[in-house]
């Protein structure tokens, strides 16, 4: 009796919109999270997708970023009728949150400029050294500004035209609401953001304007730029025509309040209750990376490490690393076709769990086996395009164990070099969490990421749910900072920091309402797997002379897609 009052009061819930709704654009993947007010996740809905490589540029069409929605959205109302009866037509508010970086430019009709140019690109080396020594701090060859400013330095025929810029998150979410808008986390991924304001830098984009006018007439920076909000503030309302966009059944009504926008790092971090000082957090999907709040700025500029922002601003040290498990699933894929040969065809998920966990058995070291997971250019070591890899000497043991072993190494060795220069700047982590796909199957990538970091891994059981439920969650917080001031409980004009001015605090909420009864599991660094990683590491950046050689050697076949 209890199960089904459980199901009737969530189906009046759905029915009156007090529910929050969050999508993410992931590199595979678009997934949609139903979630109650609490964070407790209701429904789900995705949609598979794959970059493209056209010309030497990865892509996704926008016409793929609206099929995408759609599907996603489809398949979400679709759940929620199956489990509670009712299709939904509002909800109390909603999140759209993707990939980070990249560039997309507009003109003043809002018309794409060029093809959209993602993280994955690393074509902007001139461009992001220049910035860097300019600036007198890191700028990632996937930054947005980077992405401008060598469009500018290679005099392309757009750049005339540009009137806008943006991030992947922020179109959609102006194609929703029509708002030129930006979560702090996100925007900070765009071009550098002053921590004390929670804003683009102004010293900084001074400096860019200055150096930018030497070579052409352009407008300033801060006008391309979106507007940079911080998570609790509203960022605008479905529009009718935003509704028609992602629902075409025209069920989906009007008028839902927003959260910002925001990139799949700050989701990450929501998604692990790691927005305060001294926790960190690793993703790991298509890319890697680990995300650290910082006590204080760092001391020296290293180009390992990103700063970026929490969804409130307050200031990050990244290690990203452009290239995750995408290899790890090809060759789970490969294991899967030969069990199909076999006649003994195995569901996808099956055959990437069992082979993950064979990763248990293997020597600590991987065997002497050694391997690059690089699909695309990695800047961590230097490579501006990748060649994935497997290698191995006469003597090495090769088993299916060591091999998928040393697989999983590969996911987390170029995160291993980020780390190590962040623990020389002495950054303290008193609790690191992860999520992604791969933690799905239990203890496997926990335990060895434990060993790659030698520091405790805590993984949730909303761990594979990933960036969706993160943004779900953030637009929960919206309502809740709402509730709260009906009740005089918070200040909603005021932005929500961590410590700073705005009432009820994004740390503060996710610790006592949505993280409060989480299902924790926390792995200590076992002693011999630390010391089998760290003998693979020494292995592993020893080999990058191979991996640069098959880089120069082999040149990918071109792909030119429309």
């Amino acid at each position: 009796m209890r199960q089904q009052d459980d199901v009737s009061d969530l189906r009046a819930a759905v029915i009156a919109g007090e529910t929050a709704l969050g999508i993410e654009l992931g590199s595979t993947r678009i997934k949609a999270c139903l979630v109650a007010a609490d964070g407790t996740p209701l429904a789900s809905g995705s949609h598979a997708w794959e970059n493209q490589l056209e010309g030497r540029t990865w892509t996704y069409s926008l016409d793929a970023v609206e099929a995408g929605m759609r599907e996603c959205y489809a398949q979400l109302v679709a759940d929620v009728e199956e489990r509670y009866g009712v299709r939904p037509t509002t909800f109390g508010a909603l999140g759209v949150s993707a990939m980070m970086h990249g560039y997309l430019a507009f003109d003043a009709d809002d018309a794409l400029l060029v093809p959209f140019r993602t993280w994955r690109n690393t074509s902007t080396g001139t461009a992001a050294a220049e910035l860097s020594e300019l600036f007198g701090y890191n700028i990632p060859l996937r930054w947005s500004v980077a992405h401008w400013y060598q469009a500018v330095l290679d005099d392309e025929p757009h750049v005339p035209d540009v009137a806008s810029l943006t991030t992947l998150a922020g179109y959609v979410h102006r194609r929703l609401t029509g708002r030129h808008v930006l979560g702090v986390g996100d925007a900070s991924g765009m071009f550098p953001v002053d921590p004390e304001t929670r804003g683009y830098d102004r010293r900084l984009l001074d400096l860019f304007d200055a150096r930018l006018a030497t070579r052409r007439e352009a407008p300033k920076l801060e006008e391309l730029l979106p507007e940079v909000l911080v998570a609790g503030q509203e960022a605008g309302r479905l529009t009718a025509d935003g509704a028609a966009w992602l629902d075409p059944t025209g069920a989906l009504q009007p008028g839902v309040p927003f959260c910002p926008p925001e990139g799949d790092a700050g989701t990450g971090m929501v998604a692990t209750n790691a927005v305060v000082p001294r926790t960190g957090n690793v993703s790991a999907g298509t890319s890697i990376f680990a995300m650290v709040v910082l006590e204080r700025p760092l001391a020296s500029v290293h180009h390992e490490l990103d700063l970026v922002t929490t969804p409130t601003g307050d200031l990050v040290a990244m290690v990203h690393c452009n290239n995750g498990a995408s290899e790890l699933s090809a060759w789970a894929g490969l294991f899967g076709e030969v069990a199909a040969a076999l006649g003994t065809p195995a569901a996808a998920d099956d055959v990437f769990g069992a082979t993950l966990r064979a990763a248990l058995d293997g020597d600590a070291d991987g065997g002497g086996l050694l391997a690059y997971n690089y699909l695309s250019g990695e800047p961590i070591t230097g490579l501006d395009e990748g060649r994935p890899l497997f290698v191995r000497t006469p003597d090495s043991r090769l088993t299916l164990a060591n091999f998928m072993r040393t697989q999983v190494y590969s996911a987390f060795g170029t995160l291993a070099l980020g780390m190590r220069v962040l623990a020389g700047e002495g950054v303290g982590i008193d609790a690191m969490f992860a999520h992604g796909g791969i933690f799905r199957t239990e203890g496997v990538a926990q335990r060895l990421l434990a060993a790659a970091i030698d520091a405790p891994v805590t993984v949730g059981r909303t761990a594979g749910e990933g960036g969706a439920w993160g943004i779900a969650v953030l637009a929960a917080f919206l309502l809740a900072r709402g509730e709260d001031a009906t009740t005089g409980a918070a200040d909603v004009s005021a932005p929500a920091g961590t410590g700073h001015a705005g009432g009820l605090e994004l740390g503060a909420y996710l610790r006592e309402r949505v993280f409060a009864s989480a299902e924790l599991s926390t792995v200590d660094p076992d002693p011999a797997d630390v010391a089998g990683f760290a003998t693979y590491l020494e292995r592993y950046d020893a080999g990058l002379a191979a991996e640069r050689a098959a880089v120069a050697a082999l040149q990918p076949r071109r792909q030119e897609n429309s």
